[in-house]
This record gives C-alpha cells, sequence and structure tokens, in this order.
C-alpha cells in the first residue's frame, strides 16, 4: 500500500517505481502482498511482505519498503531507498558460527551484484539468536534464526530501474531460507495477487 506525507500527488518517478512493483515476477515459493507503509520516514512510501514457503509450511518471511524523498536525502545519497528484512530459522550451528554475520551481509550484496542492481550507500545488520528448552519444554528442539535488515539507495533514473533491486530482494529472502539461486535462464511470470494500492494520507 502506498503512504504519502505531502500532500502534492505522488511524483512521477515514484508512479513508476511503484509500477514496477506492482508488477513485479517473484518465485513461486514466495507468497508476496502488500501492506500499509509507514507514514514518518519518506514523503512517498510502499512497502510489500513475503513468506517463502516450502513443502507448504513457511521457511523464512521478509518485508521490503521503498522510500521517496524528492528532495533528496543526504544519509541516502539519493531520492529513493529500500530497506528490508529477511528472517529465517537455520541450523543452530550456523547460527552459532563467528562469521554469520559476514556471510549474512554477503547473501544481500552477492544478490544486488547478481542482478546487476546498481546501487550506492548500503548499510544494515544481521543477528542470529539461538534458543534452547529447559524443564517441562526440555523435549523441544533446540531453535535458531538468522535476520538480515539492510538497506540501500537504488540508482533509479527518473524512477526506472527497479526490478534489479525487487529480484536481489527475492533473491535474499529465498537464500535465507536456505534455497538455492533460480537456474540461470528461467524466466518468471509476473503476479497479479494483492498490488500495492495507491492511497493518499489525509
Amino acid at each position: 500500500m502506498v503512504a504519502t506525507t505531502d500532500p502534492t500527488p505522488a511524483p512521477s518517478a515514484f508512479r513508476r517505481a511503484v509500477a514496477d512493483l506492482s508488477a513485479a515476477a517473484w518465485r513461486p515459493e514466495l507468497s508476496v502482498e502488500a501492506i500499509p507503509a509507514p507514514q514518518r520516514i519518506a514523503p512517498f512510501a510502499a512497502a510489500i511482505t513475503a513468506d517463502v514457503m516450502v513443502g507448504g509450511e513457511e521457511a523464512g518471511s521478509g518485508r521490503l519498503v521503498l522510500l521517496h524523498d524528492p528532495a533528496g536525502n543526504a544519509a541516502w545519497q539519493g531520492t529513493f531507498r529500500c530497506v528490508t528484512f529477511a528472517r529465517a530459522e537455520v541450523d543452530p550451528e550456523m547460527a552459532t558460527d563467528p562469521l554469520m554475520g559476514s556471510v549474512g551481509w554477503s547473501w544481500l550484496i552477492d544478490a544486488l551484484t547478481a542482478h546487476s542492481a546498481e546501487y550506492t550507500a548500503p548499510s544494515g545488520t544481521v543477528t542470529s539468536v539461538t534458543s534452547e528448552s529447559f524443564g517441562g519444554m526440555a523435549e523441544e528442539a533446540p531453535r535458531a534464526e538468522v535476520e538480515v535488515r539492510a538497506s540501500w539507495t537504488p540508482v533509479l533514473e527518473d524512477g526506472v530501474g527497479l526490478p534489479p533491486h525487487l529480484a536481489a530482494w527475492a533473491e535474499l529472502l529465498c537464500t535465507t531460507a536456505g534455497l538455492p539461486p533460480l537456474p540461470a535462464g528461467v524466466v518468471l511470470m509476473p503476479s497479479r495477487r494483492n498490488p500495492p494500492s495507491r492511497t493518499r494520507r489525509r
């Protein structure tokens, strides 16, 4: 869902980017839906959420927010910003690996590079958590989770050029959930389900 904190109509660059977001093609393992966008971070925003489904069960989840400030933002080094998180359960041994942070961050950078998504000013964190049950819950197996929170500035030309970033985001979610990249040459069909709607904040 699109949110605005600016009384003027959404600029054409933002509308073009949202159109690409609405028409994006997703892997069949991803269940993607539009969600209300944050209203105080930037004048214009759109957001989607996704679940990674494997064998009928959720293997991971994530969210992507597209921000736009026509006046530009010094921290972003541009007028657009992609903000995301990706979360999935992993093997406990993986979560306690001291290299988990750098590996998790590489999932994003490698995905952006693989899809030729031009970007600047990336930043983020990788968090891994483990839990072990005791007492009456002692029979439950240890659990571990990894979460990648990141943002980057997509280099767009008047709002054009978002699809590679969407493909990279989808790959980040699937990689976090343990799915391999799609084979080269596989073409995805655009999804028509739950495109982001265009609403204005009063």
